[in-house]
This record gives structure tokens, sequence and C-alpha cells, in this order.
């Protein structure tokens, strides 16, 4: 993960602008073709827009990532970037934070198939890989649109989505210490939660003293923290016991 905004290729299917029907005989249908092919390059230039929002948000913040700024970032026209978002900034934040949620998601669930430990190690090194590749100049995209709103600021939508994000990253957490660890539900619960807030601190903390130090002290912690809870876990309760 370096920042939120990768080599954009867009969909392979870009590649493939024709398409046969059943019984075709050789030769591409061109009008199928051009309306086939307008719609995959519609899609991959709106993905693209929202992957450069996740990266505006990482780097400045909710307040700076206006469309007219996100325009310019990603080298679009005005005029394209609200045809895609007629909801103006409330709907491409929201879109953005939800991307970028869910592919972190993904990576965690990716991380966890290895068990909790391992995987949140990986989970970890990868945030560290990521603020450091960025120069310590990205940090969560998440965090960035839960933090910077007020009742007139718009983007009070995107701190919703951004809510529901941090929770389904704690419930993959919880769920990975409950299923292979035997870690106590409730347990786990409270362990997910302090794992994501130490991590969004951390990535602060990293930002502002241009150093990964308080990443990878968090991580040692986080780690001895999340072992001690499954050797908790495994000893034989007094019922048990007796």
């Amino acid at each position: 993960m370096r920042g939120y905004s990768p080599p954009f290729d867009g969909p392979k299917d870009m590649r493939r602008v024709g398409y046969y029907d059943d019984g075709h005989d050789g030769s591409i249908d061109s009008e199928a073709s051009v309306e086939r092919g307008t719609r995959v390059q519609a899609s991959g230039a709106r993905a693209k827009m929202v992957k450069g929002a996740a990266d505006m948000l990482s780097r400045r913040g909710l307040n700076a990532t206006t469309v007219r700024e996100l325009a310019k970032h990603i080298g679009t026209p005005l005029g394209s970037t609200y045809h895609y978002f007629p909801g103006g900034k409330e709907q491409l934040v929201s879109e953005a934070v939800k991307w970028a949620g869910d592919e972190l998601a993904r990576s965690l669930t990716e991380y966890l198939k290895m068990g909790p430990v391992a995987g949140l190690e990986a989970f970890l090194l990868m945030w560290q890989v990521a603020v450091a590749d960025s120069d310590f100049q990205a940090g969560c995209p998440v965090a960035a649109a839960s933090v910077e709103f007020d009742e007139s600021t718009p983007g009070r939508g995107a701190a919703t989505v951004a809510a529901e994000v941090f929770a389904s990253w704690e419930r993959l957490l919880a769920e990975s210490l409950t299923r292979d660890a035997g870690v106590e539900v409730e347990t786990a619960r409270q362990l997910a939660t302090f794992v994501v807030a130490t991590i969004e601190g951390a990535v602060m903390l990293c930002r502002a003293n241009r150093s990964i130090g308080p990443l990878t002290d968090s991580s040692v912690q986080l780690l001895r923290m999340i072992r001690l809870a499954i050797e908790t876990s495994a000893l034989p309760t007094e019922t048990s016991a007796s």
C-alpha cells in the first residue's frame, strides 16, 4: 500500500472493445464495440477519481479535498468530475473512504488467514511501509474523513462511512481472535478496538515526527498484548481445573 494512488491501468476489459454475439460470423460489431468501450472507459475514469480522492484525503485531509482540487490532482476536466459525482464533495469523499476502507479490509482479511498474530504483524508492517514510502506525507484517509468536519462542513456522511469502516476492521480482528485463537468474545472485541485506535494514533504520530518509530514501538506492544491474550485464553479456568 503506497499511499492511495497506485498506477491506474483501468480494467482489463478496456483492451477488449468488441464482443461477439451468438452465431457470430467473425466480424466485429463496431457499434456494440464503441458502446462497450465507452462504458468501460467511463467506469475506469470514475474509479481513477475515487482513488485520487482517497490519496488526497490521506495527504491533505478532508477540508482540502474539494472537487476542483481533485480535478487538478488527477489531471481531469472539472466538468467530468461533477458529471461522475453530481452529489459533489459529499458523494466523492464518501465513496473514496469506502473504497480505501474496503481495500484495507481485503488486505487484513488475507493477512488474518495466517492467524491473528501473524496477520496483525503483516497488517502493521503494511502500515509502516506505506507511511515511510510516502515520506510521511500520507496517513489514513478514513481517519481524515472522521475528524475534519463540523455541522456546516460537507463530509458528515463520510464520517458515518468512516465509522463503518473502522467497525469492519475491528470485526475482522475480533472474529479472528475468537475463531482462530479461542479468545473470549468480549475480550476480543476490546482488543480489536484497541488495535485499530492504536494504529490510527501511531500513524498520526509518525507523520508529525517524520519517523516510523511510533508505529514500530506500537507494533511491539500490540503483538505482545495479543500473544498474552491468546496464552491467557488457553489457561484452564478454576472451574474446569476442578
